[in-house]
């Protein structure tokens, strides 16, 4: 395998043609389209078999139908109108049933990290609905203050607790090859959010794990919500020496590293035959349940004790989501640089998906906040994904900048720029596409729907 080299010529030219074609990156939609009824975009990526992707991978893109809505939307629209979700809690109840136990054991395991979510599923399941959850975390790379007491709040609230953290210089590593090949730091985080869950459950005997919401609820398949069963491709792998860690091959990061297998365990998704021995059900609250984000929040903090952030969070308005991990903020920042959409993009199209805000409002949170760059814990981090000879005498013999900087950081994210996404334009960077641009256009007669779409109606839980 070849050092990551310090510096890439990158080719201007590309980006400074003012008509197409235009190269487009990682196997995305050549032609940005906007949705007529949130802010996100076609450019918007579905979720990954992470232990399968690399810098090869072809990105699937959340569908657009005839109309210009996206599939996120039309979830929406089935989910606040069509569902019968008193037949669905039955269900849950009848899930609860069929697994709660009575002799002292757990019934049920529930990852997370302390957040909002974290909180509401613990609190409903233990509550609610009487069962027994273990309370399980995989460690982010590095807690917020608030986050990590936000943590505490999770596990004194009445169940016990389990924390899986890697080890701390493998963890620094695979996040820093993790950015060089795929421009996405948070990627081994995402291994133990959706690895660990089973495989603790196989370790301690629990044969229902129970995550959150959804992913169809951002965009994904609405056919994934047809079930509660969560896919069982994405943590879970046949042949674990095929796998891509950090978008790179075991393989490779054994011989080219110094790693030993042992280190990378704890990333790995477990074996199909493992999980149908165990007979582990991998479950979402989000088919059961009526998900609301907001109201997600009140009730962790009404129940919970859980603390919003004292500021709100890099490139959006909010202070209540996502605000664990430091590393959050690099990895809203890389996405915006690889796929043209930033964190608020993505939340205010959620909120406007909710009813809490209409498209104008949205409209002007993405102005205002999107690409914000993430300074305010950059130091940190820049220390964290530093590979110095004396921590690390094999691995950092593979960069040529061992050291990260703010000035390797930037010649970095510039190299991920799609060209059809982004020009370049007397020395300054700006996007292809805005949101702005597009509700302005009277291309297709939808603009005066765009403009004042208020939204899906929001029906509280009885």
């Amino acid at each position: 395998m070849e050092k990551f080299k310090r510096y890439v010529p990158i080719d201007y030219s590309k980006y400074e043609k003012e008509e197409g074609p235009f190269e487009a990156k990682y196997g995305l939609p050549e032609k940005v389209k906007i949705c007529k009824r949130c802010l996100i975009s076609n450019q918007r990526p579905n979720s990954e078999t992470e232990h399968t992707h690399n810098i090869e991978t072809s990105k699937k893109t959340v569908v657009f139908d005839d109309e210009g809505v996206c599939d996120a939307c039309r979830f929406a629209e089935i989910k606040h109108a069509d569902f019968d979700w008193d037949k669905r809690e039955r269900e849950l109840s009848e899930l609860c049933d069929r697994f709660r136990r009575s002799d002292g054991e757990y019934d049920c395991l529930v990852p997370g990290s302390g957040g909002k979510d974290s909180h509401y599923a613990a609190y409903l399941l233990k509550y609610k609905y009487k069962m027994h959850p273990l309370l399980m975390t995989f460690s982010p790379h590095a807690y917020t203050p608030w986050g990590w007491d936000n943590l505490q709040s999770w596990i004194n609230g009445g169940s016990s607790h389990i924390m899986y953290s890697p080890m701390g210089r493998v963890y620094r590593l695979l996040t820093r090859i993790a950015f060089e090949t795929l421009l996405h730091p948070l990627q081994p985080f995402i291994f133990g959010l959706k690895n660990m869950a089973p495989k603790a459950a196989i370790t301690y005997k629990i044969p229902l794990v129970f995550y959150g919401e959804n992913e169809a609820e951002y965009g994904n398949p609405i056919d994934e919500n047809k079930i509660s069963l969560r896919d069982a491709r994405y943590y879970s792998i046949e042949d674990r020496s095929k796998a891509y860690l950090a978008g790179t091959p075991i393989s490779e990061l054994i011989d080219s590293f110094g790693l030993e297998e042992a280190d990378l365990r704890i990333f790995l998704p477990p074996r199909p035959e493992e999980l149908e021995t165990n007979r582990i059900q991998v479950h979402q609250l989000g088919y059961y349940l009526k998900w609301h984000p907001q109201r997600a929040y009140y009730y962790a903090s009404e129940q919970g004790d859980f603390k919003p952030s004292p500021e709100r969070s890099v490139g959006t308005h909010t202070k209540y989501s996502c605000i664990d991990d430091k590393m959050d903020d690099f990895h809203y920042y890389t996405y915006f640089m690889k796929f043209g959409m930033g964190r608020e993009t993505h939340e205010a199209s959620q909120e406007i998906r909710s009813g809490d805000i209409t498209r104008e409002e949205g409209l002007a949170l993405v102005k205002r906040y999107d690409g914000e760059f993430p300074k305010r814990f950059s130091e940190d981090l820049f220390r964290y994904m530093s590979i110095e000879p004396k921590e690390y005498p094999v691995a950092s013999q593979m960069f040529e900048q061992p050291t990260m900087d703010l000035d390797y950081f930037l010649h970095l994210t510039e190299r991920f720029r799609s060209p059809h996404l982004w020009k370049y334009r007397n020395s300054e960077w700006e996007l292809r596409h805005k949101v702005i641009d597009e509700m302005q256009s009277t291309e297709d007669g939808h603009e005066e729907e765009a403009r004042v779409w208020q939204g899906n109606v929001y029906k509280p839980f009885k």
